[in-house]
């Protein structure tokens, strides 16, 4: 169970408006990973588990859990500690920007507006606003999934759940694509760009 709080009609909503928007997004790496087991004609379980551990890296689908961290400290200590901390890891500001979007994930956005719908007392949304007004960048999928566990109580696991649910979807589409093209495509060459041996 990932939240003790009753489903509402607008709780569901948002949650499947979450599961269609991230069920699939172009080649990102984990579905590469689907691609290539299914290439070799794994069995369908097999190349979704290829797509989960991918996704399992805190690049991909585990930069869901923190994210939900990072709205916590904004919650508690503001969204510039919150922001401050993310930049000293050293690491891309995670929910916010995307490479394929400069003028903001229109996922991101659709998602973040359900979260704030669902925020009775306006304390997420206020959050919110003030994260996208620190980070001064548009926000991305991860940050409206996260906000959306926020929204309906959900523990930290529940972005990466959401979104490995979703994605499974897509990968399965990408699974049965697959089998339709010839085995083995993904053969990729290698060099050795090592020391010259002696």
């Amino acid at each position: 169970k990932l939240t003790a709080a009753p489903p509402t009609h607008a709780g569901l909503n948002a949650l499947n408006a979450a599961l269609d928007l991230a069920a699939d997004h172009d080649l990102a790496a984990s579905t590469i990973a689907v691609r290539v087991a299914a290439s070799t004609r794994a069995h369908p379980y097999a190349a979704v588990s290829a797509g989960l551990g991918a996704l399992d890296g805190p690049l991909h689908g585990a930069v869901g859990a923190t994210v939900y961290r990072m709205i916590d400290t904004a919650r508690r200590d503001g969204a510039a500690v919150a922001i401050g901390e993310q930049l000293q890891s050293g690491t891309m500001l995670p929910g916010f920007g995307h490479g394929l979007y400069p003028d903001g994930d229109p996922r991101g956005t659709a998602i973040l507006a359900h979260a704030r719908a669902l925020d009775g007392d306006g304390a997420l949304r206020t959050t919110l606003d003030e994260l996208e007004r620190v980070a001064a960048r548009r926000p991305n999928v991860d940050l409206g999934i996260a906000a959306l566990a926020h929204a309906t109580g959900m523990s930290v696991g529940g972005p990466e759940l959401i979104f490995a649910v979703a994605r499974t979807a897509g990968w399965i589409a990408h699974v049965i694509e697959e089998y339709a093209q010839p085995p083995h495509r993904f053969r990729w060459r290698s060099g050795y760009t090592g020391p010259t041996p002696r």
